[in-house]
């Protein structure tokens, strides 16, 4: 049924009308249909930061200086000023209201970086919970590094990986954990995931696990790692064979033992081996076996599990099974924490039949079947918090064109053109639109720029940001309702 537009009808309608069995939060998002960003303040005088995101509660707008040297945290609020005229409307805003302190108020600044580390502007995690946030900062990297200690050869090495735990309401720093002469990747949070208080960080270079609690003091601490070994006790269990294997060598048993190190093969690559070769001697489909083709960038993705210590499934980015599975069942692929109710209602093909058919359409538009797999499975596994809650990204709400703009956190060629977000419901009515640098354009035609947006999880408020790649200054433009 055809719902009003006007927000008073709508909310006497939400009085007399019980909605039905488990939508009432999707019933309660369709109101913003009629609140949407409506006003575009253009490259706003703002502090020269490298913005991060918004909470996933909204309570806070993280961000770097440009020195990378410090995090600086902003609380939202509403802009508000007086106007004397008759008519507020058809006036444009004062100047004063034309500014980021008009919508953002620092809460502090706190320096993370030492001794040559710089923050890595595009790594945070946060804990809505304890409204914690992760950091994490790093010195530059050292590529040709001897593969000591059992590290992995080819893998670069960073001298020094500090992971900052800080309490966002004040800025205190509760703990910190130190890698040395590691790699962990933080483009994006790859290398780290977070579900509710346990926190995985996954060294690449020793190829380890590490799993991490953070306890509501903002305590990190050690909970187990997964790589040489896989159960808590593995460790034990080696040393005390191995100490019988030198008692036998000093009774003149054996006389030629190679080096302890060299015994076996690393716990976690012993049970995804034997898990490929019980494939094979049982004569299981291809999914387990290892790959035929001549793809020059081959991957494979296993589901192991923590408390069994079994690898429960092994496939190739180009398997079908494994692409059904993500076809039918994508909201178990994004893994959000418990407490998290907002992050469960993105939009995604499992969940929303727009979403669907744009897959549908994408998939039989592409030249074959495989490659369409392959391009889909590149993006697993996905990255923790990587999306945004943004009701805006609704597309049972609004349309939009995903090249130029989506939930995903990733920046994307800019445009001079203002992107359209189109009601579901009406499908020519424009509902609003963004734009991204300059008002009028940008001079240039020929420079290369990129954007990136920052939605407020709740609020009709957001940031565009676009950058060229010659360093010049950022534009930035807030997009908010008047």
């Amino acid at each position: 049924m055809f719902k009003s537009n006007n927000v008073t009808t709508r909310l006497f309608q939400r009085q007399v009308c019980t909605p039905a069995p488990g939508t009432s939060i999707h019933c309660a998002r369709r109101f913003y249909e009629n609140i949407v960003p409506s006003y575009t303040i253009y490259d706003v005088e703002c502090p020269d930061h490298s913005f991060r995101k918004f909470t996933d509660d909204g309570l806070y707008l993280v961000s770097f200086s440009r020195n990378h040297q410090d995090v600086v945290v902003y609380r939202p609020k509403w802009l508000t000023f007086s106007c004397k005229e008759k008519d507020c409307d058809t006036h444009d805003l004062p100047l004063k209201a034309r500014k980021f302190e008009s919508f953002f108020t620092q809460l502090y600044s706190v320096t993370l970086a030492s001794s040559g580390e710089l923050i890595c502007k595009d790594f945070f995690l946060y804990m809505e919970s304890n409204q914690f946030g992760l950091f994490a900062t790093s010195t530059a990297q050292i590529h040709d590094v001897p593969p000591t200690g059992g590290a992995t050869q080819g893998v670069p090495s960073v001298e020094k990986i500090t992971f900052h735990l800080l309490r966002l309401e004040d800025g205190a720093i509760l703990g910190e954990r130190v890698f040395h002469n590691d790699y962990v990747n933080l483009a994006h949070s790859i290398g780290a995931f977070l579900y509710d208080d346990l926190l995985a960080i996954v060294s690449l270079r020793y190829q380890r696990i590490h799993i991490l609690q953070i306890r509501d003091s903002g305590d990190i601490v050690d909970v187990r790692a997964i790589g040489e070994f896989c159960r808590e006790d593995d460790e034990l269990f080696l040393n005390s064979n191995s100490q019988v294997l030198v008692d036998h060598v000093g009774n003149g048993f054996h006389h030629s033992l190679p080096e302890s190190e060299t015994f076996f093969l690393s716990g976690i690559k012993q049970r995804l081996l034997s898990f490929i070769f019980r494939g094979i001697w049982n004569e299981e489909t291809d999914q387990t076996m290892v790959s035929r083709n001549t793809d020059s960038h081959p991957s494979f993705l296993a589901v192991y599990n923590m408390e069994t210590t079994e690898i429960v499934a092994f496939y190739q980015n180009s398997a079908d099974e494994l692409y059904f599975l993500f076809e039918l069942f994508s909201d178990h692929f994004h893994v959000s924490s418990k407490s998290s109710l907002h992050m469960n209602l993105m939009s995604s093909h499992s969940n929303n039949i727009h979403a669907f058919e744009q897959l549908r359409c994408t998939k039989n538009k592409a030249a074959s079947f495989s490659q369409f797999v392959k391009k889909m499975m590149a993006s697993l596994p996905f990255s923790c918090q990587s999306q945004s809650p943004s009701p805006y990204f609704d597309q049972s709400l609004f349309r939009f064109d995903e090249k130029l703009i989506s939930a995903i956190d990733r920046h994307r060629q800019s445009t001079d053109h203002p992107i359209k977000f189109i009601s579901r419901r009406q499908p020519n009515i424009l509902k609003f639109k963004m734009k991204p640098g300059p008002e009028a354009g940008s001079m240039d035609g020929r420079t290369k720029k990129i954007c990136y947006f920052l939605f407020h999880p709740i609020l009709p408020l957001a940031l565009s940001v676009q950058q060229t790649l010659f360093l010049q200054a950022s534009v930035v433009n807030i997009h908010f309702r008047q």
